[in-house]
């Protein structure tokens, strides 16, 4: 096989495999428009015959979504700025400093990043409970999302920094900077791309945690878009236009952030990938 047609044949792998995971996204957005009858109609339609436009409209009102989709973004904020904000020192450390303690360090760093929300749950409501964060459900959230998701944003940001070559740490110090002035003003500055598309990733899960959220706020008013979601399901559901209609609206602008910023993510992930 010469190498257009390999080439040929590995395009129509790629779409092949995209249709196929795009395939229920495309199902959500066009389930919101159907009608009652359509939804259960055999064969399946693969387009409404009359797109049901207004409920959208219908379901932002009657579930205030506005409301929802404002707590998540305030949990999803809050999260990114207190990773960011711990996170970035704690990276820089364990890719300059290596000796034992760092490795123990960077190894309960790796592990605590394979534990489940499910079974970290317990343990942080006991102990959010005694400590009485849980009268500030939010930000008992923020923490506890927080905790989870440092693992994952300090290995991303450590691979940037050990990308940035150590000796322009040093000739900042022949300079006169101080290691504090080296790091502001040399590395931090070329380790801004990494950083950045770390945060955005975990703005992404926080946009959606649901776990934490569902456990720890019992006010409505408090509650994410993911806890909404979830008051659609029950023994008798049957509304699935309108649960499509709500995924659609609160799905969309994690998908429009990620389709504007691919490259910027792409870039971002590989930087640290070679040295």
């Amino acid at each position: 096989m010469n190498t257009t047609n390999r080439d040929r044949l590995m395009l129509a792998i790629s779409i092949v495999m995209a249709a196929i995971y795009l395939f229920p996204l495309y199902w959500m957005y066009i389930t919101a428009l159907k009608s009652g009858s359509e939804m259960f109609a055999t064969p399946p339609s693969f387009w409404p015959a009359a797109p049901q436009w207004g409920t959208y409209a219908a379901v932002w009102e009657s579930r205030n979504m506005g409301r929802y989709l404002w707590n998540s973004l305030v949990i999803a904020l809050g999260s990114v700025a207190l990773i960011t904000l711990l996170g970035v020192g704690c990276a820089y450390v364990l890719a300059r400093y290596r000796n034992v303690w760092v490795d123990i360090g960077l190894f309960l760093i790796l592990m605590l990043q394979v534990l489940p929300a499910s079974l970290m749950i317990t343990p942080i409501f006991v102990g959010f409970s005694q400590l009485g964060l849980l009268s500030t459900p939010r930000l008992a959230v923020i923490i506890a999302v927080a905790a989870k998701s440092m693992p994952f944003f300090v290995i991303l940001v450590r691979a940037t920094f050990m990308s940035v070559p150590q000796e322009l740490e040093e000739a900042a110090l022949v300079d006169g900077n101080s290691r504090v002035g080296a790091f502001f003003n040399i590395v931090l500055p070329l380790a801004r791309n990494g950083i950045l598309v770390s945060a955005i990733l975990i703005f992404m899960q926080a946009f959606g945690e649901f776990v934490y959220s569902k456990s720890m706020i019992q006010a409505a008013e408090l509650q994410p878009a993911s806890v909404g979601l979830n008051s659609f399901m029950g023994p008798n559901t049957n509304e699935w236009n309108n649960i499509m209609a709500y995924a659609t609206m609160y799905v969309t602008p994690i998908l429009a952030i990620f389709v504007l910023l691919q490259r910027r993510i792409v870039s971002g992930l590989t930087s640290g990938a070679l040295k």
